[in-house]
């Protein structure tokens, strides 16, 4: 991932742009999804919440895993204080999926080769490698695995961009610049591509294939998508490494894109998106919740990071984070049984509460709870058929004078916590008031 990371939350609905530079949007958000398309992303559509993994020879070092570049570490200092201390001695990856699923998550992605060009798995192109530094094995394997056995979907990311490669402009503060010559750029896109075709041929169905990386123009991004699409016939591929692609990707912000075209939003659990030993923020599972029902409501996906120590163990803190996020979503899980609309209502703020819609029902997630027994909320332009509680089914008194929704005798709110009521409408929810903005 990009350094840095955003600990707020900003919403922002647009268009999409494809090539490396990585980007948050993309151009291809109006085509029309074809009857192939619908069928690829079926999937994604009914998924809502996936574990980002980052996992390497930088977890050693826990300082993040941009820990190379930020401090001109020479590549042979690299590979003796990190990858042959990068011992994975506890590397359970069935361990990780059942995580993942108490957490309520349909999907996994980890990072195969993140920027520092460490592969972790059997490539033959390259000697910087786990067959000979660290582990002595291949990760990947299990991982796949283990991730297809829990039934979630199995994702691999790939960084484009590689500091150890001779022929990588490596240790750019920004967006590389060029390349030393035409002949260096071909042999590190054929040193890439090769890598990407063992990952897509040599593993079995794989779901997702998350590009990553900032590189310099003429990355043949769009040879080598068509490839694996070959390759992978069902495999759905993000926005970063240009044409043709599937969903939208941003990073540490919500950027929801056109209607009715999939994406989703990456984020870390703390500050960093590899392990850093010393960073102590973590999002509470309130503020998950939070953040995945905002994507939610704007018809995305939450692709929630963490960061395992070297040895493979996910730390504490983290999974404590998930778990509690995962016994909500157990027993509040109705708003993302199927599809979830981006929907008009969605689009109005307030205060007290962001709405998701599904069918014909418009469910109030509650993240600040009224200041008495009754609330107000005027968003919701059809006739109202009922009102109940979410988790517990009790029924709501109500009252629906014109656009303003009464609700009543709210007595079963609790403080730090996210309650949601359920507003089941006649016909297609649609807003009361129309809003300025698409």
């Amino acid at each position: 991932m990009l350094a840095g990371c955003i600990l707020s939350i900003t919403i922002v609905l647009c268009g999409c742009r494809t090539n490396t530079p990585q980007s948050d949007s993309a151009s291809e958000g109006n085509r029309v999804l074809t009857a192939s398309d619908s069928a690829r992303l079926a999937w994604y559509f009914n998924a809502h919440f996936g574990m980002f993994i980052h996992w390497g020879a930088y977890s050693v070092a826990a300082r993040g895993e941009w820990v190379m570049n930020r401090e001109l570490i020479p590549l042979e200092e690299y590979k003796e204080k990190y990858a042959s201390k990068f011992l994975a001695e506890n590397y359970d990856p069935g361990e990780w999926a059942e995580i993942a699923k108490k957490a309520g998550m349909k999907y996994v992605v980890l990072t195969a080769r993140h920027h520092d060009g460490f592969c972790l798995w059997d490539t033959k192109t390259d000697e910087f490698n786990v067959m000979n530094y660290g582990p002595k094995k291949d990760l990947i394997r299990p991982y796949v695995d283990a991730i297809r056995d829990a039934g979630l979907k199995v994702g691999l990311y790939y960084s484009v961009a590689d500091w150890h490669h001779p022929d990588f402009p490596a240790f750019v503060r920004n967006w590389p610049g060029g390349w030393e010559s035409e002949e260096a750029r071909q042999r590190f896109v054929e040193h890439y591509h090769s890598q990407v075709r063992e990952l897509m041929t040599n593993y079995g169905k794989i779901d997702i294939l998350w590009w990553d990386g900032s590189a310099p123009d003429g990355m043949e991004g769009e040879k080598i998508n068509r490839e694996v699409y070959e390759l992978q016939p069902g495999i759905l591929i993000n926005n970063r490494n240009d044409e043709p692609y599937d969903f939208n990707t941003s990073e540490q912000k919500i950027v929801a894109g056109v209607a009715g075209r999939p994406w989703e939003a990456c984020m870390t659990l703390n500050g960093n998106w590899g392990y850093h030993a010393t960073d102590t923020y973590f999002k509470s599972p309130r503020e998950v919740l939070q953040i995945l029902i905002r994507c939610t409501s704007k018809g995305g996906n939450l692709l929630l990071n963490v960061g395992p120590k070297s040895d493979g163990t996910i730390p504490e803190e983290s999974a404590e984070i998930l778990m509690e996020a995962g016994d909500w979503l157990r027993r509040n899980h109705e708003f993302l049984d199927g599809p979830v609309e981006r929907n008009r209502i969605g689009q109005h703020w307030n205060n007290s509460l962001v709405p998701t819609v599904r069918g014909n029902n418009v469910y109030l997630h509650f993240h600040n709870p009224p200041a008495g027994n009754e609330f107000c909320y005027s968003e919701i332009g059809n006739e109202v058929r009922s009102v109940r509680f979410l988790e517990t089914g009790r029924p709501v008194e109500f009252e629906k004078v014109g656009h303003r929704l009464f609700l009543k005798n709210l007595s079963e709110f609790e403080k730090n916590t996210i309650t949601t009521l359920v507003v089941e409408v006649i016909g297609k929810p649609d807003e009361a008031v129309r809003w300025t903005e698409d």
